[in-house]
């Protein structure tokens, strides 16, 4: 929805000032690196705009965002080997063609991985066994909410898409964790 709206209105103008900080001139706000990371997971199209020259910054501020998710000490996603080998394309004469190489394999990436969802989603509803890995993730998940405190709230932002009836055996589920948890609860008091 939010790639619909930017693709007709350009892109959001995000200002960055002197002393570091950012200004979404659509939203009339600051914001973080964490923000723009977000917008851009969402598909929300901006520009990076120093706002005392005006020049152009996104790549930089895009490869600063890279940087933290690299470097905030959760799985990281650019192994070493091809970091290295990144870094020796810098002054090779292949320098040039890669951006245009990265960027049409991100794309098949991309397509590859849709394709795979849909035939996955597709496969779910004549497998039997997929039908028993659906119920199992949805156990998994509400044992997840119940021992999570965060769970719960990610769980509401991207429900699964399910039937009725399993519906009605994931708030069954939910019970039984829910009054697993109190047990639990009162074994600890």
């Amino acid at each position: 929805m939010a790639r619909d709206r930017n693709a007709a209105d350009g892109p959001v103008i995000i200002k960055k000032y002197a002393n570091r900080r950012l200004y979404n001139t659509s939203s009339s706000s600051y914001i973080t690196l964490d923000d723009l990371a977000r917008m851009t997971r969402q598909g929300v199209d901006f520009q990076v705009l120093d706002a005392k020259t005006g020049n152009d910054i996104t790549h930089s501020i895009l490869t600063q965002i890279i940087m933290e998710e690299e470097a905030s000490g959760g799985e990281q996603m650019l192994p070493v080997s091809f970091l290295r080998q990144l870094i020796s394309m810098y002054g090779n004469s292949m320098q040039s063609m890669m951006p245009h190489y990265l960027e049409a394999s991100m794309q098949n990436f991309r397509a590859n991985q849709g394709k795979l969802q849909e035939v996955f989603e597709q496969t779910l509803g004549s497998n039997p066994l997929a039908k028993i890995a659906q119920t199992n993730l949805a156990m998994f998940k509400a044992a997840a909410s119940a021992f999570m405190p965060g769970a719960a709230a990610a769980a509401a932002a991207s429900p699964p898409k399910a039937e009725e009836a399993e519906g009605d055996e994931l708030d069954a589920l939910r019970r039984q964790m829910a009054e697993m948890q109190r047990k639990l609860d009162s074994l600890g008091k």
